[in-house]
């Protein structure tokens, strides 16, 4: 499948948060979560399969067994990628279709999500971003007023980037992740929307 044409299919293939609910209701689909495993251990919507998209393949998506499958991220890029990933699998009878708007617009249609509380709001890696941002804007602004020295700590953060990008491994993402407020243990919570199924699972 060509790039043009998988492109053409995450477009074609979406289906909305209420289409979507109906169709798990009935049994009739399996859901994928391709959002990173903090993000899905903070809110997920109850039933769905975690699958990061930097290790969902459409083999592993045509192992779980369905006919139908629906894929969700947090607003709805990652799951289009995912759904073009899995093109090939019409070949075989399976349909895989992205939800539009991904958890954000499930919830904002009123439907439940489970919620942990005591996870932190914002993912690792939203946090290694703003780690990073600040040290680089630290480094910048220090070498800039105070020693030209500083500007080292911005070719740092500056070199991460780089090699995190050529490997695929972040170290300070790793630290982050095993950070003392990002390993909880979990307390079920409900809220505005939230189910009140157990979250422990």
């Amino acid at each position: 499948m060509t790039t043009a044409t998988a492109s053409t299919a995450s477009t074609q293939h979406e289906i909305d948060p209420r289409e979507a609910q109906a169709l798990l209701a009935r049994g009739e689909a399996v859901l994928i979560d391709v959002r990173e495993p903090d993000e899905h251990a903070r809110e997920r919507i109850a039933g769905a399969t975690l699958m990061p998209l930097g290790t969902l393949t459409a083999e592993k998506v045509q192992a779980l067994g369905a006919r139908r499958v629906l894929i969700h991220c947090k607003s709805g890029r990652r799951g289009g990628d995912a759904t073009a990933r899995c093109g090939t699998l019409a070949e075989s009878g399976i349909g895989v279709s992205n939800m539009r708007g991904g958890i954000e617009a499930w919830r904002a249609a009123g439907l439940p999500t489970v919620i942990d509380a005591a996870r932190p709001k914002l993912g690792v890696m939203q946090q290694t971003q703003l780690t990073i941002g600040l040290g680089v804007l630290a480094g910048t602004a220090l070498g800039a007023f105070v020693n030209p020295w500083f500007l080292a700590v911005s070719a740092f953060f500056g070199a991460g980037l780089v090699f995190a990008g050529a490997t695929g491994f972040c170290g300070l993402a790793t630290l982050l992740a095993k950070a003392p407020w990002n390993i909880v243990k979990s307390q079920c919570s409900t809220g505005s929307g939230a189910s009140k199924g157990s979250c422990c699972n």
